[in-house]
């Protein structure tokens, strides 16, 4: 079982998968669909098949204060998409504030050229919002 987790934007998702025991988190890669939704539903559903992925972690876009950001409704749209899509796959939500700052503290860190970054920070997003996850359920 892996459990695949998601940093939802606009035209950019940042796709992080566990390793088969759900012991660690690796990016795998930044979908760029432009909007398109049916482009991203078919590379996920491609990853869940290939994966054998069996729970998704959607990051949610909350207020540093907790409440609601105007792109939680978005983002809720894509989950049900995502439930239409994929039937029986698990979907859980985490609180995902503060996650591109870290990521770009991490590529910052890591002294990632700037021209990479914009494809990059999406994924190591990604790996936060898993990580944040697999650390609730350890």
């Amino acid at each position: 079982m892996r459990i695949l987790g998601i940093d939802y934007g606009d035209s950019r998702v940042g796709i992080a998968i566990t390793d088969p025991l759900c012991i660690t988190a690796q990016g795998m890669e930044t979908i760029n669909y432009n909007g398109n939704d049916k482009i991203l539903l078919k590379r996920i559903e491609e990853i869940v098949q290939e994966y054998e992925v069996k729970i998704i972690v959607v990051g949610m876009p909350l207020n540093m204060n907790g409440t609601k950001a105007e792109r939680v409704e978005v983002t809720e749209k894509f989950i049900h998409k995502l439930k239409s899509r994929l039937g029986k796959i698990d979907v859980k939500t985490v609180d995902e504030r503060l996650t591109t700052v870290e990521a770009h503290k991490t590529m910052n860190y890591l002294d990632i050229d700037k021209k990479k970054k914009k494809n990059l920070v999406d994924t190591i997003s990604a790996v936060y919002i898993l990580e944040t996850y697999i650390g609730s359920i350890k």
